[in-house]
């Protein structure tokens, strides 16, 4: 029980067939040779036995007790809303099986940071949560470009994610916009906290400030922002502008601009291009342009693939629950300010 060498069969157990579970994970999950799906549960016995005539899963659980209880599995995948994420990490590893985790992370930092307790109380078990697909492709060329200080001191950042999916006021609440399913996690914050965090590392101290503009849905008290702005103190007096909108109209384009000494780097992230703008002071053409992205800096979503092979082959794929843990500290300090109207230290929490 979780475990397996390279040639035998990696035996699955899914808890949670959402979206992406039925469009990315299940797909690429059978491209992998050796891999046996085995059982599913869902949040309803008639979903789950859909799905499971969908994908040509042989058995359905009633719940993910059962799942988690089976001796004939290796991985608990879980793809459900934050809110079972913990407990049923908690669960699997105890039981001996490797967790792939539907982001985001946890409900709060306090679940996230027992998840990772667990996962360090287990080393021999392989844990991975799912990661964004926002800069995944061309990142790596982000990164090296500010390494090699291409736009000289990094003086501030602008992060925008403004699009209207929340904006029908007639509309039921989004599971999202639901607080006993989601917890502290608010539109995409915690995918760009993630992000962010790759290119920037984590912010010393932060300030928010969030609206519910739509607060009755349904009968239901919405306490979810439907926009929040942020203004973020990194290491070396780097200054952050972010902003997240789920009732704005008319934009989508979520994009990160990096203002510099000697020019502007802008990632678009709907069409995953690097745009670099130089000084007009130094530069005889200062207009931003397209960057050619080498193809060794190009990555494309081998998510299931890296987590076979982990468990296969041994070592801790990325996103670590360390890295999660990371980003949920920034979700949490987020939370934390718009609940105290007040700046806070991340290094506190």
């Amino acid at each position: 029980m979780g475990g397996s060498v390279s040639g035998e069969p990696v035996r699955i157990g899914i808890v949670g067939a959402g979206a992406i579970v039925r469009q990315r994970h299940l797909p690429n999950l059978r491209a992998i040779p050796g891999v046996d799906i085995r059982v599913v549960c869902n949040r309803s016995r008639e979903s789950a036995a859909a799905f499971a005539r969908d994908f040509d899963i042989p058995e359905i659980a009633e719940n993910w007790e059962q799942v988690v209880a089976r001796r004939d599995l290796d991985i608990i995948w879980i793809g459900t809303t934050p809110n079972l994420h913990a407990p049923i990490t908690i669960a699997a590893l105890n039981a001996g099986k490797h967790v792939f985790c539907q982001a985001r992370m946890a409900m709060n930092l306090f679940e996230a940071r027992s998840m990772l307790a667990a996962a360090e109380s287990h080393p021999g078990l392989v844990t991975m949560l799912c990661p964004p697909p926002n800069a995944m492709k061309h990142g790596l060329y982000l990164e090296k470009l500010l390494h090699e200080h291409t736009i000289g001191r990094v003086y501030h950042v602008h992060l925008r994610s403004l699009s209207a999916p929340w904006a029908d006021s007639a509309a039921p609440a989004h599971w999202r916009q639901r607080t006993e399913l989601s917890g502290v996690n608010i539109l995409s914050v915690g995918i760009y906290g993630e992000v962010l965090g790759r290119f920037f590392g984590d912010p010393v101290s932060l300030c928010a400030m969030g609206r519910v503009f739509i607060r009755k849905r349904q009968g239901y008290e919405v306490r979810v922002p439907d926009a929040v702005s942020v203004l973020c103190d990194w290491p070396n007096q780097v200054l952050g502008t972010l902003e997240w909108s789920g009732v704005a109209f008319h934009d989508g384009h979520d994009r990160l601009e990096i203002f510099g000494s000697d020019g502007t780097l802008i990632y678009d992230f709907v069409t995953d291009e690097i745009f670099l703008g130089r000084s007009p002071i130094s530069s005889t053409d200062p207009s931003p342009v397209s960057l050619q992205v080498p193809p060794e800096f190009t990555r494309e979503w081998t998510v299931e693939q890296d987590f076979i092979r982990g468990v296969r082959e041994g070592g801790q794929p990325e996103p670590s629950f360390r890295t999660g843990v990371r980003y949920m500290t920034f979700v949490e300090a987020i939370q934390q300010s718009l609940t105290r109207s007040a700046s806070v230290r991340l290094a506190e929490l």
